[in-house]
């Protein structure tokens, strides 16, 4: 049974930012009818002028309602959905946390057909301006039905992200909460406490910077007020990794101070082991990666006569990082390939008149 048949609409999206939209962006990528209601009419107007859908009207009878509120609206906001839709009318969420809303709406007559929900995609910016269909293209989009969710409920919002052209993946509320506690909620707030040390730095200090600390402190750029309460409504999970993270910090503090290179370095080599578990392109397994680093003229049409290059070589491009020498007109290009390949871009760019760095 494919995903339209199971998802045939029409989809209300409560709450038009940029997941909302995205989410209804997508749905009318499928051909679905969405429906869009918001606090804010000038958001459902924006979304409406992108064409992520009409307005809802009142005897509209959605088939899926998605929820995609602020983290403290979300359990009030469930409810009334719970209350004002059609008694098959399947409600999710989208929210980052997942345990709290299911218990916020815990004894509520419609709760098996409420399913928790949280696609693993988004960005910095916020608004429905931001929103994008391909969003959630081959990401991971968790779904976490209670147990008291039917599976036909379930199935619905399994086939929302299969629309969405996200991976459905599994989980109990609680598991997904420690799950994005680890990938997500700590790491955000460790870079946003690096990101901290940055703000009172003498400018000479700052003239230093380079991609090391932009690639630890990009995520502490996102909105406070929506990160802490996303970090507040997760607080077990994000408190309990916390305390791991301050026992290693002490004994980082222990290993400079006491000059202790040996305990400095099997700590570095805990967080280097740390590196290679996170999943690979596809979800495969790591494979190790080499920085072809190519000094790029801060010109138009540099960066695309470099990719050009780099694809007449034949090596696959896995990740590019930009940085910016603030003392001349050039910029510095790191292209990530897989390690044993490094060496034959290399040799393909100099012959082109690039200048590498090793």
């Amino acid at each position: 049974m494919s995903e339209t048949s199971v998802l045939a609409g029409p989809v209300e999206i409560v709450g038009t930012g940029l997941i909302g939209t995205s989410i209804a962006l997508a749905c009318r990528r499928a051909g679905l009818e969405v429906l869009l209601t918001d606090s804010t009419p000038d958001h459902v107007r924006t979304a409406t002028g992108l064409g992520a859908g009409r307005p809802r009207a009142e005897d509209d009878v959605p088939q899926l309602v998605v929820v995609a509120v602020p983290p403290d609206a979300l359990g009030g906001v469930i409810a009334r959905a719970l209350d004002a839709a059609g008694p098959e009318t399947v409600v999710t969420d989208v929210g980052s946390v997942k345990a709290g809303p299911l218990a916020a709406v815990g004894g509520h007559p419609g709760l098996s057909r409420y399913v928790g929900s949280h696609p693993m995609a988004g960005t910095e910016h916020s608004g429905p301006l931001s929103a994008s269909a391909e969003l959630f293209d081959g990401r991971p989009w968790a779904i976490t039905p209670g147990p008291d969710a039917t599976p036909a409920a379930t199935r619905v919002v399994e086939a929302l992200a299969l629309v969405c052209g996200a991976v459905p993946v599994h989980l109990s509320p609680v598991e997904h909460d420690r799950a994005v506690a680890r990938t997500s909620h700590v790491p955000h707030l460790m870079a946003s406490l690096v990101a901290g040390t940055l703000a009172g730095a003498a400018p000479d200090h700052l003239a230093l910077s380079g991609t090391g600390v932009r690639d630890v402190t990009r995520v502490a750029g996102g909105d406070p007020e929506l990160y802490s309460q996303i970090i507040s409504g997760n607080a077990s999970a994000v408190a309990t990794l916390l305390t791991e993270i301050r026992e290693r910090l002490d004994l980082a503090l222990e290993a400079v101070a006491g000059g202790d290179r040996v305990g400095l370095e099997s700590l570095l080599a805990y967080g280097q082991a740390g590196t290679r578990a996170i999943p690979g392109k596809h979800g495969a397994a790591p494979q190790p990666m080499a920085a072809v680093r190519v000094a790029l003229p801060d010109q138009p049409g540099g960066l695309a006569r470099l990719f050009a290059d780099a694809g007449d070589s034949g090596v696959n491009i896995e990740d590019v990082r930009i940085d910016h020498d603030p003392g001349r007109p050039v910029g510095l290009v790191e292209i990530d390939v897989v390690a044993d390949r490094a060496e034959e871009l290399r040799s393909v760019l100099e012959s082109r008149g690039w200048a590498t760095l090793s």
